[in-house]
């Protein structure tokens, strides 16, 4: 797992230590502008074009990906999508650590996925970062929130409005705050 994180390990971030290196910081001003003056303002069906600006920035993202302009990515080296994942508008990807999209895996609007929390035991409040993964067929519903280290199984769901901070199992169906296994989700024979 990539974790540029850690500048703040012996220093103080109440005193000003950063958590992410300079260069970081400096990477994620330049995308923030970037997506800002390239991104934001396009079109829905320019996918393709908000891919290319992604992946000049280091992000691992499937062509047929579908990324629209008011994503919020925080640092595109953190981020893959397989083929057909869906970011769709006004997600927050707060990406700090890696979040992997799976192949037709669908985050609905207003959802976040959120890769850091902090150590409340550390009195220095020190960052965790931890990856997400929302796996093949999975659907995280509008407005849901997903936390670090979550795993969203192949073809699970999470509900509109829901918070997820535990691993789902496959085929699972979740909703609430925080998320609860309501039933399996069953597909429809298809003639």
């Amino acid at each position: 797992m990539i974790n540029p994180l850690k500048a703040s390990e012996t220093g103080d971030p109440f005193k000003g230590a950063a958590s992410f290196s300079l260069r970081h910081r400096l990477t994620r001003i330049l995308w923030a502008f970037t997506w800002a003056v390239l991104a934001s303002w396009t079109p829905a069906p320019l996918h393709r074009w908000r891919v290319f600006l992604l992946r000049l920035f280091g992000a691992k993202v499937h062509p047929s990906a579908h990324i629209y302009s008011s994503v919020k990515i925080w640092y595109p080296a953190n981020l893959i999508m397989d083929a057909h994942a869906c970011l769709a508008p006004h997600v927050n990807c707060y990406n700090m650590n890696m979040v992997h999209i799976g192949e037709k895996a669908i985050v609905s609007q207003y959802s976040t996925l959120c890769g850091g929390t902090h150590d409340i035991r550390d009195p220095k409040f020190q960052l965790i970062t931890k990856p997400i993964i929302v796996e093949k067929g999975a659907w995280v519903a509008a407005n849901a929130f997903i936390g670090p280290g979550v795993i969203v199984a192949e073809n699970s769901v999470i509900g509109a409005c829901g918070v997820m901070f535990k691993n789902t199992a496959k085929n699972g169906v979740y909703t609430g705050n925080p998320a609860q296994f309501v039933k399996m989700r069953e597909f429809k024979d298809v003639e």
